[in-house]
């Protein structure tokens, strides 16, 4: 699985116990799934230019590196992933902060095309996107933001995107919240928030609408532009 249906329901993860994907990037099995959203999209990418060879696959990754606006922010990801920085020699844009190659890749890669999926709220790839940059490379990023992100993020790829209001009730909690209890209270606040979202599906469907029902907005690109991510 790439990843959810939009407008399926949230599964739990058999490790974590948490929603799939929200555990990551502490838990492995969670941290799998992401991963798998950009690698998936990158095995088609491949097989789209008939690649064949470790050789041509770097030389093609250092192409889409090269072009990040041309291509899915996906298939950018997974480009920067099998090129080395030359400073820090990590992979490249999931450097330490601070690593000026990392930092400088980690910036153009929001250049990238964001593609909305048909039935979905304008902005909920992008807002996708950053989620799982941020959990793929928590570096410089403060526990906090990682924390929201991460447990939000099985919520937004079911298609979900938060209003105004649910947005600052979030914002609410963490600021409430003591540090010691701030996961446990983030935790339970995104646990209602998917149950809301799960009686708000099942109320359009039985009244014979849903999020993918003729008369939604169709699929839009956008690129958030360098400096930009959020």
């Amino acid at each position: 699985m790439v990843r959810p249906e939009v407008g399926a329901a949230p599964r739990r993860c058999a490790r974590c116990g948490g929603l799939e994907y929200g555990g990551a990037p502490a838990c492995a099995v969670c941290r799998e799934l992401v991963d798998g959203i950009v690698e998936g999209e990158w095995a088609a990418f491949l097989r789209r230019w008939d690649v064949a060879g470790a050789g041509q696959e770097r030389d093609l990754a250092e192409m889409v590196a090269a072009e990040p606006d041309r291509h899915d922010w996906r298939v950018v990801d997974a480009a920067l992933d099998r090129l080395v920085c030359p400073d820090c020699g990590d992979r490249l844009s999931r450097g330490p902060a601070g690593c000026p190659s990392c930092d400088l890749a980690h910036g153009f890669r929001y250049a990238a095309i964001e593609t909305d999926r048909p039935g979905v709220p304008p902005g909920n790839e992008h807002a996708i996107r950053v989620n799982v940059s941020v959990v793929r490379r928590p570096q410089g990023i403060s526990e906090t933001e990682v924390l929201v992100r991460r447990l939000l993020l099985p919520l937004l790829l079911t298609g979900f995107l938060p209003t105004t209001e649910e947005a600052q009730r979030m914002s609410a909690v963490v600021k409430k919240s003591p540090p010691g209890r701030r996961a446990q209270f983030v935790e339970q606040a995104v646990e209602e928030l998917a149950a809301d979202l799960s009686r708000t599906r099942r109320a359009e469907r039985a009244a014979g609408s849903s999020p993918t029902s003729p008369g939604t907005p169709a699929a839009t690109r956008r690129r958030s532009g360098r400096g930009r991510p959020r």
